[in-house]
């Protein structure tokens, strides 16, 4: 009994524990720029960006900001096909909340995660950033849009412990979930009508972590507000430090969702508010209590998505916008891509206008 009282408890608590990295102290060899490694005998690239006066005594935040399907890290990390620069955090993480932030290369420009490669570049990368840069190794995120959500979320599965926080930008499980039954804490963020990967789909993984977080379900359905507006759903009753944020908007397949009257995409300003919540354990090893806890189960997002770019010169007949779905198995919409974009197969239950 006095067993599982112990573990119940310390699942509660979370696994991630405050430590400075093996860098802290040290004089840096790792400045902004893009660095390679090798991993199964594969060149792998990565972008890291530190922050301004990088003070080798004190340790940061570190963010993975993994791309989408047919993008890549100079995307990510310059901003461009519609994402802004690592999803559009440094702006908001400064001064005390500075990070470094890693923009991963993605294999064939995805995340397929074959064999699970994919987890093992990012334990190097851990590996090697922390041991020649200052990290707070419990506060360790991860982000992405639609494939990099994906590899966010396989990330949380397969290494709960060594992840604070994800934020998933409208995704599916693409890139497996080896694992997938330890809380972690969970944001995400999907369109009711995403025509690449479906609401359906997001739910789905957002489930697998309301039900590892012990959060009660909600019955029924969020819905988007009025006018289309998004509305962010913070569950109740969760492990403490583990929660679950959901918010679902009125829109397609799209990393820069606005909300109307907005033109500020909301992605940051929400995954932010997340993130903020999580500081290291303190000296007695304890996990601070979220400081920022919901008032209700459900409020309206007061931040912000880019809505689809008209087409330009689309030609006759309908057309798909960039990121959305072209071609698959049973698919009836439009097999055109706006100008400036291709139908590429993904898979053959989807085809992407990238």
């Amino acid at each position: 009994m006095h067993s599982s009282l112990l573990l119940l408890a310390l699942s509660a608590a979370g696994a991630v524990s405050a430590a400075r990295s093996p860098g802290c102290g040290k004089t840096p060899t790792i400045r902004n720029g893009q660095y390679t490694m090798t991993v199964n005998g594969k060149q792998r690239e990565y972008i890291v960006r530190l922050p301004d006066n990088y003070d080798r005594n004190k340790a940061y935040r570190f963010v993975f900001t993994f791309h989408a399907l047919g993008g890549n890290a100079q995307q990510i990390a310059n901003g461009g096909g519609g994402t802004l620069a690592y999803y559009g955090l440094p702006p908001l993480m400064t001064g005390d909340n500075a990070a470094i932030f890693v923009s991963p290369n993605g294999l064939n420009q995805g995340w397929a995660n074959t064999g699970g490669e994919d987890i093992t570049f990012v334990d190097n990368i851990v590996k090697t950033i922390e041991a020649d840069l200052c990290v707070e190794q419990s506060l360790r995120f991860a982000t992405g849009f639609s494939y990099g959500g994906a590899m966010s979320y396989s990330w949380a599965c397969s290494r709960p412990n060594d992840v604070r926080a994800v934020s998933i930008l409208s995704s599916a499980v693409l890139s497996g979930c080896n694992g997938g039954t330890q809380p972690v804490a969970y944001y995400h963020q999907h369109g009711t009508r995403d025509s690449v990967l479906s609401i359906q789909q997001g739910r789905q993984m957002r489930d697998r972590f309301v039900s590892n977080n012990r959060c009660t379900p909600l019955n029924p359905e969020p819905q988007p507000g009025s006018g289309g507006r998004s509305t962010k759903t913070e569950y109740k009753n969760c492990l403490p430090d583990k929660p679950v944020t959901w918010v679902i908007f009125d829109g397609d397949h799209n990393p820069s969702q606005q909300d109307p009257g907005s033109s500020t995409p909301f992605a940051p300003g929400n995954t932010w508010e997340f993130w903020r919540q999580f500081s290291a354990k303190d000296s007695d090893g304890n996990v601070p209590q979220p400081s920022q806890p919901a008032a209700s189960s459900t409020t309206l997002a007061t931040i912000t998505t880019p809505a689809p770019q008209p087409s330009q010169n689309p030609g006759p007949g309908p057309t798909s916008p960039r990121w959305g779905q072209c071609g698959g198995n049973n698919w009836n919409g439009p097999t055109a891509c706006e100008s400036g974009t291709t139908c590429q197969k993904i898979n053959d239950w989807y085809h992407q206008c990238l």
